[in-house]
């Protein structure tokens, strides 16, 4: 399973990035190999100074060995050796009517001491984070999130959509971070699912991702736009950062398990602003968009 789902995620990022580049017309995807010394490694790819996007990285890792003293106490061991691969992509436009995204698609097995995997399970979603608010928009995005779940159970969609409003919470801001979209973790093999089929589940989000989020920018990137909106984008961007860098478990265990920090921390914008007790304009576009981060919606029933 391992080598089936590293497969499938050095095909998909090559998908992904081929499509991103063409989209953007200007700037291409700086490719950079990386070794973990206690195992494993990555292929980092990112953009910058686009004519769409301002930053963005789709990687790929795989990191092997001892689980480190963090994961041995986080899933109660003494000792154990551990794999883990993943895709991660964040992608920030330069236009703030274009909305950042966010995906992250993994497979994490633990051995016992004669090498017998004990547990293994998938994880990931994907989730949209817009600047000014187009219902249509967020419709699209969940729709494509619920056909890709409606393919494999009805129950999908409302569970794990439910689970990213919870998760992508700033709990200090008492916001969202985004409109959400899916979140799943701890996917293991079930009387009802084998792990064949959550691989086949995960695969079908992944394939979805493109669909989800280029319709979008293509929409979106050609909108004139001022200084405040920039501006705003970058208060916004603000919100991001401390959500990645307070409460995302993947940038948690990428630190845990010494990952390459370039690769990990790739995920912040290029500007960002942080301004005191920033209040928008009252019924203003951006006024608009905190209230519906004060209370996540339905897009999709």
């Amino acid at each position: 399973m391992k080598v089936q789902f590293y497969k499938y995620i050095e095909n998909l990022q090559d998908i992904i990035t081929s499509k991103l580049e063409e989209i953007d017309g200007a700037a291409n995807f700086k490719e950079d190999l990386w070794k973990r010394k206690e195992g494993g490694g990555g292929r980092t790819r990112v953009i910058e100074n686009g004519a769409v996007f301002e930053k963005g990285g789709v990687n790929i890792s795989k990191v092997f060995g001892e689980l480190p003293e963090a994961l041995r106490k986080q899933f109660g061991v003494k000792e154990g050796n551990f794999f883990a691969c993943g895709l991660s992509l964040v992608l920030h436009p330069i236009n703030p009517f274009v909305p950042t995204v966010h995906a992250n698609w993994r497979y994490f097995e633990m051995y016992d001491d004669k090498g017998n995997i004990v547990t293994q399970w998938f994880g990931g979603g994907q989730d949209l984070t817009p600047y000014y608010l187009f219902d249509e928009d967020a419709v699209h995005f969940h729709t494509v999130c619920k056909n890709a779940c409606d393919k494999h159970d009805l129950e999908f969609y409302p569970k794990f959509k439910k689970t990213c409003d919870e998760y992508f919470w700033n709990t200090h801001r008492n916001e969202a971070r985004g409109i959400g979209g899916l979140f799943f973790d701890y996917l293991k093999e079930t009387p009802k699912y084998s792990i064949k089929e959550r691989f086949n589940f995960v695969t079908e989000i992944g394939d979805s991702f493109l669909e989800s989020y280029l319709p979008i920018v293509n929409n979106r990137k050609n909108i004139s736009f001022t200084k405040e909106h920039k501006n705003w984008q970058e208060i916004r961007r603000g919100r991001y950062v401390e959500f990645n860098l307070v409460h995302d478990r993947g940038t948690l265990f990428g630190l845990k398990t010494n990952g390459r920090i370039e690769s990990i921390l790739m995920s912040l914008p290029p500007t960002v602003q942080w301004h005191y007790n920033h209040v928008p304009e009252k019924d203003s576009e951006e006024e608009k968009l905190i209230k519906i981060l004060a209370n996540p919606k339905e897009w999709v029933s």
